[in-house]
């Protein structure tokens, strides 16, 4: 069966990660999979078990830092009926699911270490204990396990088990963070740009200057972050080319800000608006229009507004009322494309949950 997950990348790093994956695949042998979050670990699992011998059976996922340690023994093992309060039925665990194909223990390093010493057993004798039966359930399973943390480190600490560690580090499997494979920058851009295209429109392009700032990033998040980034601008402004110049403040990573800020200094001016300004410029735009021919010295506002960026007047600005405004109206722009949805705007707009709550109920915008 051929691999349907791909690893983007032309440079060495990604290609050497291909290989590697290649050569491990058809293993039984348990892999450890290290690397930054958003690294693309469980692509790396998938592509594993798509390229095995057991890609006709299940691959499982499980994050193990995203499940109450007392509620994780029940997911991983099962239990049958009755063996705690709200057990009404049986419930197969996800060993048990993965019979024949492929479980990955995603955040294995956040494992409280009483569920270590069971996760232990199983690997070694190859069966679970659903809580509250009578009988062991044998199971064939290839396990491959990922973390962001450091396990030696954890192992020093006392928060990880040596013995688990080595049961589990049989086939050592790194994924480099994207700092470190700057020339695959382009080609991912393009990828999820034809992946998040709105329907109907052409994806969107980034010109020379912002792929510039864009590959001198440092990207902290990794891909995950490219990924949001893209998914963000694609949902704002779909099928333009985007200049780093135009594009609020507020929707960029704080690396990309200082970028933006030399570029700005270096070209304030643009010839043409190549971005969508938001609604409140193009209002005072329009009512710029409609006024008598401008003096000299008013050409440079409008040429300042049509870049986002209102000029500052003589009298001066209150510089919080104005980001206020200009904070209000990128939310109440995101919670429209979303339909009112919190979690969906939040994540355009890179923010927790809570937090863009707060900015709701501070500026009484409406929501689903």
């Amino acid at each position: 069966m051929k691999s349907s997950t791909h690893y983007i990348g032309s440079s060495s790093s990604a290609q050497a990660l291909r290989e590697l994956v290649a050569n491990m695949a058809n293993s039984n042998a348990t892999v450890l999979i290290t690397g930054e979050s958003g690294t693309g670990k469980e692509l790396v699992a998938r592509m594993l078990h798509e390229q095995s011998n057991r890609c006709g059976g299940n691959f499982v996922p499980i994050n193990c830092a995203a499940i109450p340690k007392d509620l994780l023994e029940s997911e991983l093992f099962g239990h049958r009926k009755g063996a705690f309060t709200g057990a009404v039925a049986d419930r197969i665990g996800r060993f048990e699911l993965a019979h024949g194909g492929t479980i990955f223990l995603d955040e294995i390093g956040d494992m409280s270490l009483d569920m270590q010493v069971k996760l232990l057993r199983v690997l070694q004798e190859r069966c679970v204990d659903p809580i509250g039966g009578s009988r062991q359930v044998q199971v064939d399973v290839r396990v491959v396990a990922a973390t962001h943390r450091d396990l030696e480190t954890e192992i020093s600490a006392g928060r990880f088990r040596e013995d688990l560690y080595y049961r589990l580090n049989v086939l050592p499997l790194a994924t480099p963070a994207l700092r470190e494979r700057h020339e695959d920058i382009p080609e991912l851009l393009n990828f999820f740009s034809k992946k998040m295209v709105t329907f109907g429109k052409q994806p969107i392009r980034f010109n020379s200057d912002f792929l510039h700032a864009l590959n001198k990033y440092s990207w902290p998040g990794n891909v995950r972050e490219l990924s949001n980034l893209v998914d963000r601008f694609s949902t704002l402004y779909a099928g333009q080319e985007l200049d780093l110049r135009a594009i609020p403040p507020t929707l960029l990573p704080k690396g990309l800000i200082g970028a933006q800020t030399e570029l700005q200094a270096i070209a304030p001016l643009l010839a043409k608006m190549e971005v969508t300004p938001p609604p409140e410029v193009l209002q005072e735009l329009q009512e710029i229009q409609n006024q008598p021919e401008p003096e000299d010295n008013e050409i440079e506002s409008i040429i300042m507004l049509a870049q986002g960026m209102p000029h500052l007047p003589p009298e001066g600005v209150s510089l919080k009322e104005r980001m206020a405004q200009i904070e209000r109206s990128i939310i109440e722009q995101a919670l429209e494309r979303n339909s009112g949805n919190v979690s969906r705007t939040a994540k355009l707009l890179n923010l927790q949950r809570t937090t863009l709550i707060e900015k709701i109920n501070k500026y009484e915008l409406r929501t689903a």
